[in-house]
């Protein structure tokens, strides 16, 4: 039995993880510590278990194996690093941090220290991405030349009593999240074109926003791969029931998947026109499942480092896009990392 704390309830994921280590079998939540001591009061009164004020008491118990990190993001670097140099496991909500160099500095002190480190990437395990990858290996689609991915929800649409809509403010807070829906949201969509049409060599992005807000509310990054592939990422904080939507296509086919419909058209295949596939591939144990077997049983997790280093990779591209206006090399953005 691992016993964990869990680090923080300033994400909205925050509850899921804690309900997702209550219910796994190796797994006892210990103790929770908050950088908001009344949030995190109250989290503690929930959950039943104690609430300790100073982060470095619970690094400090030898009891702790591993810590759930759902801090605001511009605290990952600083908190998983405390953690990995005592020795603990970590699980942490995306982005692992805001630049790549923080990303390998992460990811070293792991390594260094003997801990295993997953970031949730939960759309690496489900069904159609695991299908989309088949079909792309099988050679269905051919050539890989165009893939488009769209996330997008409603979260800052005003609603009743909040001008913010669903999500909580600091969710529009630049220092603490890095951004707006691209670094949140649109990871989803980052991070599976990443793993689908490989390396990018250059990004171009739009970001819009109100004036009352210092982060963006949609966005829209164009990737160009080294594969020659064209890839359209799509997300935004306005948009009352838009379904997810992944779409492949290649110079022997296409792939659409729209929420749980899937249709592909292939030549490669006996049968013309769209067909709808009878049996997808099983999908993989979620994130923090991988997490404890690879700590457990010590299996390799399925999602990699370079996932990780390159979601962080395109957020940083495409927040300088932004910034100046222009098409970003990818060598730019690395050739940073390697002067640092």
């Amino acid at each position: 039995m691992m016993k964990v704390a869990l680090l923080s309830r300033w994400h909205v994921h925050a509850d899921d993880y804690a309900r997702e280590a209550g219910n796994h079998p190796d797994l006892s939540i210990k103790c929770i510590w908050d950088e908001d001591t009344a949030r995190g009061e109250k989290w503690s009164s929930e959950l039943g278990v104690p609430f300790i004020r100073e982060l470095e008491t619970v690094l400090r118990d030898p009891q702790i194996d591993g810590v759930i990190v759902n801090t605001p993001t511009n605290r990952h670097r600083e908190v998983i690093l405390a953690a990995v140099a005592h020795k603990k496991h970590v699980f942490t909500e995306k982005v692992l941090a805001f630049t790549t160099a923080e990303c390998e500095e992460i990811y070293d002190a792991a390594e260094k220290n003997g801990v295993k480190l997953t970031v949730s990437l939960p759309r690496l395990t489900a069904n159609y991405y695991l299908y989309a990858q088949h079909a792309l290996d099988k050679g269905w689609l051919g050539d890989l030349t165009s893939i488009r991915c769209r996330l997008a929800h409603n979260g800052a649409v005003p609603v009743s009593g909040s001008v913010n809509g669903w999500l909580p403010p600091h969710f529009f807070d630049k220092e603490q999240c890095g951004g707006g829906a691209l670094i949140d949201l649109g990871a989803h969509p980052i991070y599976l074109t990443n793993r689908l049409a490989g390396p990018a060599s250059a990004v171009t992005s739009i970001f819009q926003k109100n004036d009352q807000r210092t982060v963006e509310e949609n966005a829209v990054v164009l990737v160009e791969y080294e594969s020659g592939a064209l890839g359209t990422v799509e997300t935004g904080f306005l948009s009352y029931g838009s379904p997810f939507q992944l779409e492949l296509y290649g110079t022997k086919g296409a792939l659409l998947i729209e929420e749980n419909e899937i249709r592909l058209n292939s030549s490669q295949l006996e049968q013309e026109g769209w067909i709808i596939p009878e049996v997808l591939p099983k999908a993989l144990p979620m994130p923090m499942e991988q997490w404890v077997e690879s700590i457990v049983k010590g299996k390799e997790t399925t999602i990699r480092k370079e996932d990780v280093c390159s979601l962080t990779l395109i957020n940083e591209a495409a927040a300088l896009s932004h910034a100046e206006g222009r098409k970003v090399l990818i060598s730019e953005v690395k050739e940073v990392l390697l002067n640092q």
